[in-house]
């Protein structure tokens, strides 16, 4: 199924005929009004569930909001650091659950690389985006590959890996829980996309592949997926379970 792309400033896309047949949008003249579409404008892409409510939007900023304070003070990343834990060199990080790109941004910002791996294509053109719109302003980019695709199957390219990082989508506890801010709109993509996003499926088949160290993100009183885990790292909302 293709999405709508409308552009609502004037102007060109680089590559856009390369962007709509690997995204698969389709071009449309005017703002659809009704049903998700993504957008473009002065600020770059974004995406909207609904058409009828244009005031909540996904657009993604790695300089402003949540995600530019989150890397003004990267250094007092505490959880994320133990769960890495002591090197005497950068990394090569593999995050399976790319999302926002959220806490790789913070990986890179500590020095390591990270290869990401989404398999949302409206997520990927997003993160990209915001990626392309930031070079300038973070250098640290550059040690980022940034892939569209299954991470089980990209992940096989790679032989250099040092931690596969995993953080799906935390489980809803209700079914009529008001979902919120950046995880409502995700958690919309992956049903638009039909993709499964089952933490149990992907942690079992990263374990099949004998990764050297596994950091599985989870809601801090969730089941564990596996009893065998080396140590965790907890913080009040949030703990990493982490297996070698």
């Amino acid at each position: 199924m293709s999405i709508d792309l409308f552009i609502s400033e004037p102007c060109q896309i680089d590559g856009l005929e390369n962007i709509l047949k690997k995204y698969n949008l389709k071009m449309v003249n005017d703002q659809p009004s009704q049903g998700p579409f993504v957008g473009f404008g002065e600020k770059g892409f974004y995406f909207v569930e609904d058409a009828s409510n244009l005031l909540n939007i996904l657009h993604i900023d790695f300089l402003s909001g949540s995600m530019g304070w989150r890397l003004k003070r990267s250094d007092h990343e505490t959880l994320l650091k133990k769960t890495l834990g002591k090197s005497k060199g950068a990394l090569t990080i593999f995050d399976g659950t790319a999302g926002l790109l959220s806490d790789s941004i913070i990986f890179l910002s500590l020095g390591h690389s990270v290869v990401a791996c989404e398999q949302s294509k409206i997520l990927h053109l997003l993160v990209q985006d915001a990626c392309k719109r930031a070079e300038s302003d973070l250098p640290f980019l550059k040690n980022l590959t940034f892939i569209n695709g299954d991470s089980l199957e990209a992940y096989k390219e790679y032989s250099d890996i040092d931690v596969v990082y995993l953080d799906p989508l935390y489980p809803e506890i209700k079914k009529n829980i008001l979902r919120s801010g950046d995880i409502n709109y995700i958690r919309g993509l992956l049903d638009l996309e039909s993709i499964d996003d089952r933490a149990d499926f992907l942690f079992d088949e990263f374990k099949k592949l004998n990764c050297k160290k596994i950091i599985l993100k989870r809601p801090i009183k969730a089941d564990k997926l596996d009893k065998n885990i080396n140590y965790q790292v907890k913080g009040k909302s949030t703990r990493f379970d982490i297996y070698l």
